[in-house]
């Protein structure tokens, strides 16, 4: 994922709450969200160049359902070629049993094998987000507090134009009970943000230009896909996907 936004233990009976872009090489294979035929409880889309995933919910088991996603962390000055897929991550936690602390604890000691990353997951009793380069942040790596969260490029709610707008939107969206329909309509935004807003990536100002849209629309590179995901105290999670591209 490229842009997620969520809302944690805010609304009653819905623990978690998420709004998604997934922003990709057109050229990059992948499959639309589904049931995994070897991990038939495991529901969302696959990478097919690597294997993984960037985002994905587990319908069922004794815990409730699962839920795990991810985001790059720009820096291209750090990014390595030979780095191991990010995507692998949240595949092996959806199709495990650990626990997200567990879980964490685990892929913490090979963190410096990995381009940067930031990954969410958990269930609907704790959500967790970890950084392998979000050591300075006191949330790191442990239980988030009940909230309305950001993520893109950068780690948790940097002040990036499109994550504060979609905060804003989503909140508002979440206050009227809009239906799913209305988070799809914000997450379609094609509006890029103003030169004097834009964070200092390591990119060229053109191609930064073109990446401050919520919903990214370039020759070979743009949002592939768009996904609400619900998880609920008392019954299964729901993940549902529009195709971009």
């Amino acid at each position: 994922m490229c842009l997620i936004v969520f809302a944690w233990k805010v609304i009653p009976g819905i623990p978690l709450v998420a709004a998604a872009n997934r922003d990709e090489f057109y050229a990059r294979a992948s499959a639309p969200a589904e049931a995994w035929p070897e991990h038939p409880n495991v529901y969302g889309g696959r990478d097919l160049q690597a294997g993984g995933s960037w985002m994905g919910i587990t319908r069922g088991g004794a815990d409730g359902s699962r839920f795990a996603a991810i985001t790059n962390i720009r820096s291209p000055q750090d990014r390595r070629p030979d780095a191991p897929s990010r995507g692998a991550l949240v595949a092996d936690y959806l199709a495990g049993d650990m626990t997200a602390q567990d879980y964490i604890a685990g892929i913490a000691e090979s963190r410096a094998d990995y381009n940067g990353y930031n990954l969410v997951l958990g269930d609907s009793a704790s959500l967790i987000w970890y950084s392998n380069r979000g050591q300075d942040d006191k949330r790191n790596g442990l239980a988030l507090a009940p909230g309305i969260y950001g993520l893109s490029n950068a780690l948790l709610d940097a002040p990036w134009p499109k994550v504060l707008k979609t905060k804003a939107q989503f909140a508002s969206l979440l206050c009227q009970g809009a239906p799913d329909e209305a988070y799809f309509e914000m997450l379609a935004d094609t509006t890029r943000a103003p030169d004097c807003r834009l964070p200092e990536t390591g990119v060229p100002l053109d191609l930064e230009r073109l990446l401050s849209a919520v919903r990214i629309e370039t020759p070979g590179y743009g949002t592939r896909t768009s996904t609400v995901v619900k998880l609920y105290a008392d019954a299964p999670g729901e993940l549902h996907e529009v195709l971009i591209r």
